[in-house]
C-alpha cells in the first residue's frame, strides 16, 4: 500500500511539473497559415505582462498614422462545433472578441471604414492548430484555436486548461506592406473535465488582455 501511494505521489508531482513547463507562446508547428509570413517573430512582453511573438517593421512609426480600418476578427480555419464547444458559444466568443478588441483599438486611434493616406489596416483571426501531445500533457483539438489541454491525475480526474490562439497584422494602407505581426497564445480558465463545456467566461480574460494591449501598445 505504501509503495502504491508513493508511486501515485511521484506521478502526480511529475505531471504538475510538466504542466508548469507548457509553452506560453505559439510554437511554429501550430502556426495556422493565416499570416502570409511568420519570419522575424520574436518573444516580447505585452503591456499586460503576457509573452507574445511579435515583429515590427524598422520603418514603423505610429506618429505617421492617424486612422485604422478595423476588419472584424474571423475564425481560421472555419470552426467545427462539437458537444464541448457549440455554435452558439463560438458565435458569442467571436462577438465578444470583436467588441472588446475594436473598443481597445478605438481608444488608441480613430477608426474609419475607408483607408486614407495615413491609415493602417487591421486583419486578425482566432486560429486553428493541429493536435499534439507534449510529454504527459494531452491535447484535444477544436479547430478554431481553442486548444483544450488536460492531464490525467493519479485519481483519474482530468482537469482541462483552455487556451486561445490569435494571429494578426497591421498593414500600411498606402504601401500595402505589413508593418506589424503578432502571434499570441492566451491561457484561459481551467474547466472540470474533458466533458465540461467551454464557455465565453472560460476565455474572457484572454480577450480582455488582448484588448488592453491593443489600447496601450508602444514600440520600444
Amino acid at each position: 500500500m505504501r509503495t502504491s501511494m508513493l508511486f501515485k505521489a511521484a506521478c502526480l508531482t511529475g505531471l504538475l511539473v510538466l504542466t508548469g513547463c507548457a509553452s506560453k507562446v505559439t510554437p511554429p508547428e501550430k502556426y495556422s497559415g493565416f499570416l502570409k509570413d511568420y519570419s522575424g517573430l520574436q518573444e516580447t512582453t505585452s503591456h499586460t505582462g503576457k509573452t507574445v511573438l511579435r515583429w515590427v517593421s524598422t520603418d514603423f512609426n505610429s506618429d505617421n498614422y492617424d486612422s485604422l480600418v478595423y476588419n472584424p476578427l474571423t475564425y481560421y480555419p472555419v470552426p467545427k462545433p462539437n458537444t464541448q464547444l457549440g455554435q452558439d458559444t463560438l458565435d458569442k466568443i467571436l462577438n465578444y472578441a470583436n467588441t472588446k478588441l475594436k473598443a481597445g483599438a478605438e481608444e488608441r486611434i480613430k477608426l474609419v471604414r475607408t483607408p486614407g493616406p495615413h491609415s493602417l489596416i487591421f486583419r486578425g483571426a482566432i486560429t486553428g492548430v493541429d493536435s499534439s501531445k507534449e510529454g504527459l500533457q494531452f491535447y484535444e483539438v477544436i479547430p478554431v484555436a481553442m486548444i483544450v489541454a488536460g492531464t490525467e491525475m493519479a485519481t483519474g480526474h482530468r482537469t482541462m486548461d483552455t487556451s486561445l490562439y490569435f494571429e494578426g497584422e497591421l498593414i500600411d494602407a498606402s504601401t500595402n506592406k505589413v508593418v506589424m505581426k503578432v502571434v499570441r497564445k492566451g491561457e484561459g480558465k481551467t474547466i472540470n473535465n474533458e466533458s465540461a463545456p467551454i464557455t465565453v467566461e472560460s476565455i474572457k480574460g484572454v480577450i480582455d488582455d488582448m484588448a488592453t494591449d491593443a489600447s496601450m501598445f508602444e514600440v520600444k
